[in-house]
């Protein structure tokens, strides 16, 4: 499990083109992480190259702002094959990212690969859906959301990490 180096937690928040819900979670997920002093590597990631290099999507960062969090200074990027490695848990925002990840995830990859809702009692599985196309309403779904997922896994890794000793 070590082989050598220093294991820590990493988590990678993934959707399609990063612009939206992956970099929301990202957000929510260090605040969230850093309230509760789960140190941890943290990013986002798509599945798609389409935004590479651009910030998140600008009612992402108002909905994100509602809620005191300034994800303005993101950029997005294309998942590579060293986050397969680099991160504990890769965490898809819905099920075709999920598959997506599975087929990218290269032989031997170390992540564990899993959907943002499946701590969430009863809602394993349940996608967050895309808020691209919608309305600013569709957004503040998607956050709650995100929300409910990110307190569910900082919860999870905290009790992981209790586990695995300090």
């Amino acid at each position: 499990m070590h082989g050598g180096i220093e294991h820590k937690v990493g988590v990678l928040f993934v959707c399609l083109g990063n612009i939206c819900r992956s970099p929301m979670a990202e957000g929510a997920f260090r605040a969230a992480a850093q309230e509760r002093g789960l140190a941890c590597l943290i990013d986002s990631a798509g599945t798609a190259s389409y935004h590479t290099g651009s910030p998140p999507d600008q009612r992402a960062i108002a909905t994100a702002l509602d809620h005191g969090i300034d994800i303005a200074g993101q950029s997005a990027r294309q998942i590579e094959r060293d986050d397969f490695f680099r991160f504990s848990h890769i965490i898809a925002l819905d099920r075709a990212n999920l598959e997506d990840l599975r087929a990218k995830a290269p032989r031997g990859s170390t992540a564990r690969l899993a959907m943002l809702m499946d701590p969430v009692d009863g809602r394993r599985g349940e996608p967050v859906p895309d808020p691209y196309y919608g309305d600013r309403a569709a957004f503040d779904l998607a956050w709650n959301m995100i929300g409910l997922g990110v307190d569910a896994w900082v919860a999870r890794l905290e009790r992981e990490t209790q586990t695995q000793g300090a």
